[in-house]
């Protein structure tokens, strides 16, 4: 049996992917400086109050905040990782499908067909194709390693499609579910904490006015956590990844009727269809933490 690794994969598809997580990552950089901007601002505003040096250190830090913004709405790094998600996504599907022989890709010569199906999707994406062709050094889409699953018996290649796309995808979901509900429940408490802190302290500067709090300060970083949740969507994606990883289940359960090249035809076929639907209802509804 053949080990996976990137390298399975041609560089048409590993192009889009390392652009999917490079404006992945940009993306949060940028939203992470932004919310962290307005944070320092509130700090200052607090501990400054009234003061030249104050003032000018808050209006410097609203004109980046301000350019920040202007990038994130103009430059759209989300729907550009979003899109290159669910294009290197649809290669990796029809990667699987030419591997396995499956329809439309049961007949011996069929390199062509792949390369014309391949054009297809780059078509649809014509903008973000220019950005990540650019990085290919080569036009193989036909890897060695891709050849020689191809080619192995119909046995062989079910199981080695069991092992390293059903079960990689099913330990993929459920590790990112487990993931994504903790992130979530943590940044849950902490907002509560903060909202419950900014309330104690307003109740203690109403009937004891002499002291004073920095409860702006904790309503900006409950604003603050509660952006992020809604960027990250952690809770969201939590139940979501958990009821693909259920469905992926069932497929693992079906595999023992497939013993033909028909029956593995239609078994790669369903599987994939599930695979590339999830994707992209996931992409296009702004779901995230891929990588």
């Amino acid at each position: 049996m053949f080990s996976i690794s990137d390298s399975l994969y041609p560089e048409l598809f590993q192009a889009a992917d390392k652009l999917a997580i490079d404006t992945q990552k940009k993306y949060f950089l940028y939203l992470r400086l932004y919310l962290v901007l307005l944070l320092s601002a509130a700090i200052i505003s607090y501990q400054w109050q009234e003061t030249l040096f104050g003032d000018f250190s808050i209006c410097f830090l609203f004109l980046i905040a301000l350019c920040i913004f202007f990038f994130l709405q103009l430059k759209m790094p989300d729907s550009i990782w979003f899109e290159a998600r669910v294009v290197a996504e649809s290669i990796k599907t029809l990667i699987w499908r030419w591997m396995m022989h499956a329809t439309p890709y049961q007949d011996e010569n069929d390199e062509h067909r792949i390369h014309q199906d391949l054009k297809e999707i780059i078509a649809q994406h014509k903008e973000l194709a220019s950005v990540f062709l650019a990085s290919i050094e080569t036009n193989e889409i036909i890897t060695q390693k891709m050849n020689q699953i191809r080619n192995m018996k119909c046995s062989e290649r079910k199981d080695y499609y069991m092992q390293y796309r059903i079960k990689d995808q099913h330990s993929w979901y459920v590790r990112k579910s487990e993931y994504n509900r903790t992130k979530g429940n943590n940044w849950f408490w902490i907002s509560i904490c903060l909202h419950a802190l900014a309330i104690i302290f307003l109740g203690i500067r109403i009937f004891a006015f002499q002291y004073q709090f920095p409860i702006e300060i904790f309503a900006t970083a409950a604003i603050f956590i509660h952006t992020w949740l809604q960027a990250k969507k952690s809770n969201q994606l939590g139940i979501a990844y958990s009821l693909t990883a259920n469905e992926i289940a069932t497929f693992l359960s079906e595999a023992e009727s497939v013993q033909t090249e028909d029956k593995l035809s239609n078994f790669v076929v369903n599987s994939e269809n599930a695979f590339s639907r999830k994707h992209t209802q996931y992409f296009y509804k702004h779901d995230v933490t891929y990588y």
